[in-house]
């Protein structure tokens, strides 16, 4: 007895030792926005970006595991000065991101929301160029269930003699008709991205050895503690994904430009930051059992790509594309009589500044709009100094591809965006800070927006939501109820960004040319732009004080540690005034900026 105990112990061992396993791995990218040279497009300046340093990443890889499949989850052919040449300039050759992605052997990309930007021919020139599939499975024939694009692909990849099928779920977040041209996607509609799941993985689970579901969109939760990580509007369903629909071995996600290696409810979920600064590496252990393979185990990591140099033979395929762009990026348009500069994007975001004014300025005069507002898009930005002013400048400051739109909205959609806006920052220890829930994982100073014709004051000690103490037009308390022309670009009048005070309001007007041309055009036009403030706006702490029968201004300027001069210069209707009303509010206000008027 004891031998055969012995005899079946060492059966299984050797199976045991023995058995039959297959080592996949998976490199993911996403978010890499038009990024193939390890540059920064503003500055020229090297920069740890781009499809070369993945490329390098990949080879690597493929030496250490030659069953390496590389796949992608969105936003490929927007983002650089390079891919805007090409969609808008010289659109004849192959695209410069499809060709090198044929080249390293890309199994997929999942469509983002920023595919749509340039239009539905510059989109589907490049999916007919690409030797791999633009996958989504959500967004469908209009008033059908039918896919546009290829829902999925299913591949087998091989190690030896052994081989696995893996299948690819293509989903898109279903946000983007609030973001994007109505006229780019009137074909589409766009489906709930977790009920097409449920239709499609139980059957790829059928079919495939491994069956990895690829999002452009994030996750709605942080995956350590569950807690929702932003306001749950449907823009980022990953987690929802995890929980409501069972058979996914693996979520590659994007669109939130994070950095997630993690592993869910038994779901391995990968994102790898944006415009190729990390690759995720998802290794898959899988065991033939039964003559049908089992995972028997995932992991997941971020390689970043700070740790590698540029691929030399990606650079070489694209260096023609890359000459044309570099000469047509210092192609001067004017001149600039002074600083146009941001030093510090902080205090920019907390004063008016020429750059920020200057751009609602063109936006005003070519919409013919009162009121306009823009956003400082990311901290890189910088803006100009005094001299030629060149393209490189110009799209290195307006990175999106944003046409404008005029609507007609109310005073209190107005404030309602100011208090949206205001959100932004956090006072800690007396101290200005921007929102934490806004900067991790993610920084959102995309939406932030400041504002031209009108005046306004935020008190950041206030609560949210109370925070605008200010708000006039032509020096008149602005009307709630009065309807006013507003010029904005088209992301943010659908509402992008959360602004949905913006959504559905009437549009008087549309100028479809982009928005870094306007201002190229602008420039050109005047030939000299000086820069100005007029100090129509400020971020500090402040109060709204409601005057009682027996209060002087001396009582009032002690309360609030200012003197009566300082009160009188923040509530300029009081001065000659011979009696003041009980029950007049006045504003208390110290910004953080000193004012800067030019």
């Amino acid at each position: 007895m004891k031998k055969l105990f012995l005899v079946f112990l060492v059966l299984l061992l050797l199976s045991v030792l023995y058995a039959v396993q297959f080592h996949l791995t998976i490199l993911h990218t996403s978010d890499l926005h038009g990024n193939i040279f390890p540059i920064n497009y503003a500055t020229n300046a090297p920069y740890y970006v781009g499809l070369g340093k993945v490329s390098t990443i990949l080879k690597n890889t493929l030496a250490e595991n030659p069953a390496t499949v590389i796949l992608d989850t969105g936003d490929l052919i927007q983002g650089t000065p390079l891919e805007y040449y090409h969609a808008k300039i010289d659109n004849e050759p192959i695209d410069p991101m499809v060709l090198v992605m044929n080249h390293m052997g890309y199994k997929a990309s999942v469509l983002g929301n920023h595919e749509f930007n340039y239009g539905m021919a510059v989109l589907e020139k490049a999916i007919s160029e690409a030797n791999f599939p633009f996958i989504s499975a959500n967004i469908v024939k209009k008033g059908t269930d039918e896919p546009y694009f290829k829902p999925y692909i299913l591949f087998n990849v091989s190690d030896g003699e052994n081989i696995i099928t893996v299948a690819y779920l293509g989903l898109t977040t279903k946000f983007i008709p609030n973001w994007e041209e109505p006229k780019h996607i009137e074909m589409f509609d766009f489906l709930d991205p977790v009920e097409v799941a449920k239709k499609y993985v139980p059957m790829l689970r059928d079919v495939a050895d491994v069956v990895v579901v690829g999002y452009h969109g994030g996750l709605e939760k942080d995956p350590k503690t569950g807690e929702p990580t932003e306001e749950l509007t449907g823009e980022n369903q990953g987690y929802q994904l995890i929980e409501e629909v069972p058979g996914i071995d693996v979520l590659l996600t994007g669109h939130q430009h994070r950095e997630i290696a993690t592993t869910i409810n038994g779901v391995v979920v990968s994102q790898p930051r944006n415009w190729g600064k990390a690759v995720g590496k998802v290794d898959i252990i899988l065991e033939m059992t039964d003559d049908k393979w089992e995972i028997t185990s995932k992991e997941v990591t971020t390689i970043s790509a700070k740790t590698v140099d540029a691929d030399p033979e990606v650079l070489a395929l694209a260096q023609p594309y890359e000459d044309k762009v570099q000469k047509w990026l210092i192609q001067p348009v004017g001149i600039a009589t002074g600083d146009f500069y941001i030093d510090d994007p902080l205090v920019a975001r907390l004063a008016d500044n020429p750059l920020m004014e200057f751009i609602n300025k063109v936006q005003m005069e070519v919409s013919g709009a009162p009121i306009s507002s823009v956003a400082l898009f990311n901290n890189s930005i910088k803006g100009w100094k005094a001299g030629p002013v060149t393209l490189r400048d110009i799209n290195a400051v307006y990175i999106y591809p944003n046409t404008l739109k005029v609507l007609k909205v109310t005073g209190a959609d107005i404030k309602a965006a100011l208090e949206k806006s205001a959100e932004y920052f956090t006072l800690e220890n007396d101290e200005v800070t921007v929102t934490k829930s806004w900067v991790d994982p993610k920084p959102r100073h995309y939406n932030y927006d400041m504002w031209e014709g009108i005046e306004y004051k935020i008190a950041v000690n206030k609560p949210v939501g109370e925070r605008v103490i200010e708000l006039k037009f032509n020096g008149e308390p602005i009307d709630l109820k009065a309807e006013y022309e507003i010029v904005l670009n088209n992301y943010r009048a659908g509402g992008g960004g959360g602004y949905s005070m913006f959504k559905g309001k009437p549009v008087v007007r549309e100028v479809m040319l982009e928005v870094a041309e306007l201002i190229a055009d602008y420039i050109m036009e005047h030939e000299t732009i000086s820069p100005t403030v007029d100090g129509n706006w400020a971020v500090g702490v402040g109060d709204i004080y409601e005057i009682r029968w027996n209060d002087t201004l001396n009582k009032i300027a002690e309360k609030y540690d200012i003197t009566v001069s300082e009160l009188l210069e923040m509530n300029p209707s009081l001065k000659g005034a011979d009696r003041i009303e009980a029950g007049t509010k006045l504003v208390i206000f110290k910004p953080f900026i000193p004012a800067l008027v030019h």
